[in-house]
């Protein structure tokens, strides 16, 4: 104890998520900044955040297709330039020959149904995450694939430093 202060140590749910917050900074969608962080024996393993696929134009750069249509979020996730967080995270670890069997997804966003379809097959065991997608019917998916989900206070992101 230093002062008198008490120095907390963050939780490895509030570790694992800051980090997602962090990935999500790269985030190219002009939407949401969404990260992923997919973690097992407390090792991360892989990361994603949502952007255009490798070699193409992104949101920043085109300007958002969903938004000049007018589509409403959580709704029609087949018209948009970018990849997922979940979507790339999962992604990387085949193109890096990375095991996420039984791992936990630590995301920014709650998955949509096609994010959940994607972790259910890649045995995901547990999904940590923040905000509230606008697409709840991942929570049936999960409930019948045995998936843990479990939703956590966004974290405090600034930086802290210990002196």
């Amino acid at each position: 104890m230093e002062n008198n202060k008490i120095i907390t140590r963050l939780s490895w749910d509030e570790y694992f998520m800051k980090l997602a917050w962090l990935v999500a900074e790269r985030a190219t969608c002009v939407r949401h900044h969404v990260g992923a962080v997919i973690v097992r024996d407390k090792r991360i393993l892989t990361t994603g955040y949502n952007g255009a696929a490798a070699g193409t134009k992104d949101c920043l750069e085109m300007g958002c297709l969903r938004n000049e249509l007018n589509i409403p979020s959580g709704t029609r996730h087949e018209i948009c330039r970018a990849i997922h967080a979940e979507q790339n995270a999962i992604i990387q670890a085949g193109t890096h020959g990375i095991n996420i069997s039984g791992g936990t997804l630590y995301c920014t966003h709650s998955p949509c149904i096609l994010c959940a379809k994607m972790i259910a097959n890649a045995k995901i065991k547990k999904v940590v995450m923040s905000i509230e997608y606008p697409d709840e019917s991942f929570k049936n998916l999960f409930k019948e694939a045995g998936i843990e989900y479990v939703s956590i206070n966004v974290p405090d992101l600034k930086i802290i430093q210990k002196k």
